[in-house]
């Protein structure tokens, strides 16, 4: 039996009824694909990876956005980057971006870090994923020198990613935009990036989270530049992560104009914090987008 006929077989409906979670019935009416950003379900991805995929997909989901790539042992969630696109294939889902692990090689040397990049580049590829994203920067690395330093690393990753014939962007958190001396490492960045050469990933939750400006000034200020969105929601309490509709987020108003920010694709996430669980928040925040947002791209 073909693997396709195998997986169309085991059904995307029996899927989630395994997991004890509904089935949605869509009728696409967006030029864009709903997006998922898969560190959302890192539990299940970690113990079931395809059936979290055929769940995802009966949700509606029809693209993600990867993480987790091993570069020692050239595997993600388990399988070679070549196996896992065979997978999604089969399902008719696809992956347009990957979070890889930058920030542990800031201080890496020019040699170690184009070994870096192309093995980065090589999964991509193998991934048939248009972007790599520098997803992070971690806390002790989260000062004005570093900032001032980190255009030109970009700069060059960007250089070697677009001559590999792929695009490189930068995701923000909401530390970016921290005042440090009368700047911040965002304004750096949009300064001294080559805007051809490092795209930008706007996280919305982290931009309404450091409250110093808003999805929409962001892409008036550099339009056409915010080619990915991540769309999650606020906790009105806690301000942590939430599902979509449950926060204080007013996506309605937030979401900036796709053709002006030069947007090409757009992930739902949630990094913790679930009503019940990470499956059944996937489920609520597809629904949610689906009924009250899609229409707007």
């Amino acid at each position: 039996m073909k693997r396709r006929t195998f997986i169309e077989n085991t059904g995307l409906i029996s899927a989630a009824t395994f997991l004890g979670l509904p089935y949605i019935d869509l009728k696409k009416s967006s030029t864009y694909k709903l997006g998922y950003q898969l560190y959302s379900i890192r539990d299940k991805m970690a113990t079931n990876p395809i059936d979290t995929i055929k769940a995802l997909k009966g949700f509606g989901y029809e693209d993600f956005e990867v993480y987790g790539y091993d570069n020692k042992s050239n595997t993600i969630y388990g399988f070679k980057p070549s196996e896992f696109k065979s997978i999604l294939s089969d399902l008719e889902l696809t992956i347009s971006s990957g979070h890889y692990a930058f920030a542990p090689y800031l201080e890496a040397s020019a040699s170690e870090l184009k070994k870096l990049v192309d093995q980065y580049i090589v999964a991509a590829k193998e991934l048939e994923s248009r972007y790599i994203t520098w997803p992070f920067m971690a806390p002790e690395q989260r000062s004005l020198e570093t900032y001032k330093k980190l255009p030109e690393l970009l700069n060059r990753i960007g250089e070697r990613v677009k001559a590999a014939g792929l695009e490189f962007a930068y995701h923000n958190h909401g530390f970016e935009f921290e005042d440090h001396e009368g700047e911040n490492a965002f304004d750096i960045l949009i300064r001294h990036t080559d805007p051809e050469l490092v795209k930008l990933q706007m996280d919305m939750y982290w931009v309404m989270h450091a409250g110093t400006t808003t999805p929409k000034k962001l892409v008036d200020e550099q339009p056409g530049r915010y080619v990915m969105w991540h769309i999650k929601d606020m906790d009105a309490a806690s301000r942590d992560y939430t599902e979509l509709g449950n926060g204080s987020i007013n996506y309605h108003n937030v979401l900036p104009d796709p053709q002006k920010s030069g947007l090409e694709f757009y992930y739902i996430e949630q990094g913790g914090n679930y009503a019940k669980d990470s499956l059944k928040s996937a489920a609520f925040s597809a629904k949610y987008f689906i009924d009250q947002l899609q229409h707007k791209l």
